[in-house]
C-alpha cells in the first residue's frame, strides 16, 4: 500500500471514530442528565459507553487487543486497577476493559475535549485538579468514601500523563492513598504496544497487536501512608518486570 493511501485510510478511520465518539457521547449525555441525582448509576452508564464506544475506537485504530488473564478483572472487583500510559489509545483500551462499577480517574482538563470530555464531566467519574493539590486530595478522599459505600472499583493511570518514548515513568502515589483509604487490592494492568499503533501527535494508525496482561491482585493489607512511596515503587517494579518479559516476545 502506498504511503498516501495509508495516510488517507488513517484519516478516514479517524473521522469515523470521531463520529462514533460524538454520537455515542451525545446519546449517553442525554441519559446521564436524567440520572443526575444518582452518581453510581451514571458511573455504570458510562461503563456501558466505554465497553461499546471504547471497543469501537480500538477497532477503528487498527489495534488488535490480546488480553491475558482477563478473568482477573471482573473476578477481582471491587479493586483498584492500575495501568501504564504510552498512547492516546490507552484511554479507549481502559474504558473498554474497565469492569462495571469501575470509577475512572481523569485530569480535569479533559472537559475541554468536545463530546468525550463533556460526558466525563457528567459521568460521575473522578476529575482531578492537578494544579491544586488540596482540591485533588479532597476529591480522592470523597471518591474513596463513595467507593467504600457502594463497593465500586477505581481505574487509574498513576504515571499521570503519556510517556513520550514508551518507557515507564515514575508512579504518583494517588492510587496508594486510595488503596489505604478503601482497603481494596491493587490489580496491575500492563499495556504493551499501544504506542506503536497511535503515535503521539499524529493521526496515523499502524495496525498493531496490543498485548494486555492482567497481573495477580496485590494485597494492600498493612500499607501505610508513611511508606506510600515504597508501595508505589513496588507496584511500578511489577510493571517494569512484565514489560521486560514482553519485550522478549515476538510482536505478531
Amino acid at each position: 500500500m502506498r504511503e498516501s493511501d495509508f495516510r488517507a485510510g488513517s484519516v478516514l478511520r479517524f473521522c469515523i471514530g470521531g463520529a462514533l465518539l460524538a454520537v455515542g457521547s451525545v446519546l449517553t449525555l442525554a441519559l446521564a442528565i436524567l440520572l443526575l441525582p444518582w452518581r453510581t448509576a451514571r458511573i455504570r452508564l458510562c461503563n456501558l459507553y466505554g465497553h461499546t464506544v471504547g471497543r469501537g475506537i480500538v477497532y477503528l485504530a487498527g489495534a488488535t487487543p490480546r488480553v491475558q488473564n482477563r478473568e482477573r478483572l471482573d473476578g477481582s472487583m471491587p479493586a483498584i486497577y492500575v495501568a501504564n500510559h504510552t498512547s492516546t489509545l490507552d484511554a479507549f483500551l481502559c474504558i473498554w476493559l474497565c469492569p462495571y462499577g469501575g470509577c475512572g480517574v481523569f485530569k480535569k482538563e479533559i472537559v475541554r475535549i468536545p463530546f468525550f470530555g463533556w460526558l466525563a464531566a457528567l459521568s460521575g467519574h473522578l476529575l482531578l485538579d492537578r494544579a491544586h493539590h488540596g482540591r485533588a486530595v479532597l476529591a480522592l478522599r470523597q471518591t474513596a468514601e463513595l467507593v467504600r459505600r457502594h463497593r465500586l472499583g477505581i481505574w487509574i493511570m498513576p504515571e499521570g500523563t503519556r510517556s513520550k518514548d514508551g518507557q515507564l515513568q515514575p508512579f504518583k502515589k494517588g492510587f496508594v492513598h486510595l488503596a489505604i483509604a478503601t482497603g481494596l487490592p491493587v490489580v496491575p494492568v500492563v499495556l504493551r504496544g499501544a504506542q506503536r499503533n497511535w503515535r503521539r501527535g499524529t493521526f496515523t494508525f499502524v495496525p498493531t497487536i496490543v498485548d494486555v496482561e492482567v497481573l495477580e491482585p496485590v494485597s494492600t493489607v498493612g500499607w501505610r501512608e508513611e511508606t506510600a512511596g515504597d508501595h508505589a515503587e513496588a507496584v511500578r517494579a511489577l510493571f517494569a518486570g512484565a514489560l521486560a518479559r514482553g519485550a522478549a516476545l515476538p510482536v505478531g
